[in-house]
């Protein structure tokens, strides 16, 4: 009903269930309280959409970018808090769309594993590039799942990490540092292979520059270069969105904020059910990326060479002599 429909939406903005009932009383009068069993059936009535969303058909969903994420949630009280896995995505046409959120048994590789095989069976083909942390387990499970894309290592997380092995008082500099590798405007060149060996010397210079001095940051800035230039292969305008999973870290961290808010909501279920709800409204102001025609055929280009590459083709070994050359053809597959 009407009622229901506007608490489960005062839920979704965040607000405490006192909230909820302070709005009520002011127009209901002072009767108008949240029972517990109010609350009960508010979470169910959300539940029942997650289920839904959570078993549907991914089938038409193609993705060129899918960004991975786990945020801890308090599921159970005195219990310590528990991970949330999540995807989103950036489709063919540019648009966002948030793909898959459950919980998980931690950030192991199966977990993740488990996470992912879960949206390919439902339909959802490999994208073009995977972003995500640095998580050994997340990783081990975008190339177990998705073996055919390119992974981009979040470099913001990046950073942070390399910083957390520098001084105080050096931290400007080296941070200033680390992103001018990435500044490609003065290069000159499109993307692809030249740009990611271009950014990939500037890595290797800095680093040497610094190795004598802070050696434990320069060996985690080294470490896994591929998954630090992949992005480079992708159309220049996408370059700033693609490079890292920042936006998602900023969506989960107004999630746990409403999620604390709202209180009163114990036990897995719920938990996952306002998450979901919370993401699932903010999905729909998330920007998506701007197509060019140019960018199109970079990623159509890109879509062949990493999903459909080409196979070689060998003639059939026969008993009689030959007669023409018998020359490895290529062909596309």
């Amino acid at each position: 009903n009407a009622l229901e429909s506007l608490v489960i939406a005062s839920f979704v903005r965040g607000l405490s269930v006192r909230d909820v009932e302070a709005t009520l009383a002011d127009a209901l009068g002072d009767q108008a309280a949240i029972s517990k069993s109010t609350v009960s059936q508010v979470c169910q009535a959300i539940k029942t959409e997650y289920d839904s969303w959570a078993a549907r058909r991914l089938d038409d969903v193609m993705l060129d970018y899918l960004f991975l994420d786990a945020s801890f949630f308090r599921m159970h009280p005195g219990s310590p808090a528990e991970p949330v896995l999540a995807a989103w995505g950036i489709t063919t046409d540019g648009k966002p769309v948030f793909v898959g959120l459950a919980p998980g048994t931690g950030e192991s590789t199966d977990a993740w594993a488990d996470f992912l095989t879960d949206l390919r069976d439902r339909g959802l083909t490999c994208p073009l590039l995977v972003v995500s942390d640095g998580a050994r387990g997340l990783i081990a499970a975008i190339e177990q799942v998705f073996p055919q894309a390119l992974r981009q290592r979040c470099l913001i997380h990046r950073v942070r990490n390399v910083l957390a092995k520098i001084p105080t008082g050096m931290q400007a500099e080296i941070r200033d540092g680390y992103w001018a590798c990435f500044d490609t405007d003065e290069l000159n060149t499109e993307p692809g292979p030249r740009l990611v060996e271009s950014v990939d010397a500037r890595l290797t210079a800095f680093a040497d520059r610094y190795a004598a001095i802070y050696p434990a940051a320069m060996k985690i800035l080294t470490t896994d270069r591929e998954g630090l230039t992949a992005y480079l292969r992708f159309p220049t305008e996408h370059h700033h969105r693609i490079r890292h999973s920042n936006f998602i870290e900023r969506t989960f961290g107004e999630t746990r904020r409403r999620a604390k808010v709202i209180g009163r909501f114990p036990g897995e279920t719920s938990c996952i059910s306002i998450v979901w709800a919370v993401l699932d409204r903010a999905s729909r102001g998330w920007r998506g990326l701007t197509m060019t025609p140019a960018g199109l055929r970079q990623l159509q280009d890109l879509r062949r060479s990493l999903l459909h590459p080409p196979r070689q083709l060998r003639p059939q070994h026969t008993s009689e002599p030959a007669t023409h050359s018998t020359e490895t053809v290529s062909a596309t597959a």
